[in-house]
């Protein structure tokens, strides 16, 4: 089908305004403008979607949410803090096509009563910044943004809140305290962001890409928007696919699309000629799947049934040579570095299993170690204040579940062999500098 979010992408200069509008940009807004509030809100509703920042939460639902009191003043916040590993979906659309997301947030802004919106973008792309300040001095200048929009009385302000590269600020209450001045770390729900969020005001996060697919929901109908992907998951979604195949990139596919047919068709499969073995298919804190599973079809519900979550829709391949145990020690080891420390199950659990994994893959692994590693899972499931802690013993437990005899030979035979699971394991005992 015809790409909608990465349709301009390839168009020399379109992160220029008058090349955006050349090719459609800021066509959608003004439809909005001449429809009510509760209008746009019901046609976002009716168009199913869903946020793609990982939740899948309905888009619509949320708008509503928040627009509920006319008189309480209200922000709109686009979460582009992209920390999580293996994603890079959102990059696409803030380094080439910044309009996109600026009319998306036109849009929401408009509908959900906002005068005020921000950008909160992830600290480690410095390229991001300098293309979207550029677009949003030139949305200024053209009126798409200020005090009286096109002559309509509709004020919205735009600016960029750079992060200091957290993941936990992907959270969207570590994101509000990061944007208040605070440490970023997770707020108590309820209330929810969208009842009393930013500086105690109804606010709306929402992630680049779902924003992005706002001006497409007004231009094509929520109707017709519906019927792209699959009924529980409508619209389409940027796949990002790294590891073991021969084309890595960002792939734009109906919602529904088999997860097989993205590894094989569209990413030319395996690297080497080698059979795959596992796929984390939602980005690093969704569970794996094995090989036999890749039949499954990539939306939010086929993924749930089948024991993982669409997550941010980032798939990392892994073929018949990894050694199951480093690939769950490295995903274990990003966890326990950026935990914010602020509950214990989370702060003290994490640091826990990439102690286990360190000793495992050096050759100190004992009777046991498996067991230890569940029952530490155990202590952090369902007790932690916020997802990351949950999302961190996906990948023990999926990666124990699927690939048990990769863990039980990593015991047996005083850790694994592989050298780069050697090299991890001293790696362990140096200061974290990020995923190599």
């Amino acid at each position: 089908m015809e790409k909608m979010l990465l349709k301009r992408i390839c168009i020399p200069r379109v992160a220029e305004l008058c090349v955006a509008e050349a090719h459609g940009a800021y066509t959608a807004f003004p439809k909005a403008y001449e429809m009510r509030r509760v209008d746009v809100i019901d046609e976002v509703k009716r168009s199913g979607l869903r946020g793609r920042g990982g939740a899948g939460f309905p888009t619509g639902m949320k708008w509503g949410f928040a627009a509920m009191d006319p008189k309480l003043p209200k922000y709109l916040i686009c979460n582009a803090d992209e920390g999580e590993p293996g994603t890079f979906k959102d990059r696409f659309i803030l380094e080439n096509d910044p309009h996109l997301l600026i009319e998306g947030m036109i849009i929401a802004g408009y509908a959900i009563g906002a005068v005020r919106g921000y950008i909160y973008l992830r600290g480690e792309y410095p390229g991001a910044a300098l293309v979207l300040e550029r677009a949003i001095g030139q949305a200024y200048e053209r009126g798409y943004l200020g005090k009286n929009i096109l002559g309509k009385g509709v004020a919205f302000e735009l600016s960029i809140h750079r992060g200091a590269g957290a993941y936990i600020c992907g959270e969207e209450t570590s994101l509000i305290e990061s944007l208040e001045g605070k440490r970023g770390q997770p707020r108590l729900r309820p209330p929810f962001p969208a009842n009393a969020g930013a500086w105690g005001k109804p606010t709306v996060v929402n992630n680049v890409e779902t924003l992005a697919n706002v001006p497409y929901v007004l231009l094509l109908g929520a109707d017709a928007y519906s019927h792209i992907g699959v009924e529980t998951s409508p619209g389409t979604k940027i796949f990002c696919v790294s590891g073991a195949v021969n084309r890595p990139g960002g792939y734009e596919l109906p919602l529904g699309t088999p997860l097989r047919e993205i590894i094989y068709t569209h990413a030319e499969g395996i690297r080497g000629g080698r059979q795959l073995k596992a796929v984390i298919p939602g980005g690093a804190s969704t569970p794996m799947l094995a090989a036999e599973q890749v039949d499954v079809g990539m939306d939010f519900n086929s993924l749930l049934n089948a024991g993982s979550m669409l997550g941010s829709g980032a798939i990392i391949v892994m073929d018949e040579s990894t050694c199951m145990v480093h690939a769950a020690g490295v995903l274990i080891r990003f966890f326990a570095h950026e935990s914010c420390g602020k509950c214990t199950p989370c702060r003290e659990g994490t640091g826990w299993l990439s102690k286990v994994y360190r000793r495992l893959l050096s050759g100190g692994g004992r009777p046991g170690d498996i067991e230890l590693l569940e029952s530490i899972c155990g202590k952090i499931k369902g007790k932690c204040f916020c997802p990351l802690g949950e999302g961190a013993i996906h990948p023990v437990l999926s990666s124990i579940k699927h690939f048990r005899e990769d863990y039980e030979r990593c015991v047996q035979v005083n850790g694994c062999n592989d050298p780069q699971c050697r090299k991890m394991a001293r790696d362990h005992s140096q200061p974290f500098i990020g995923i190599r």
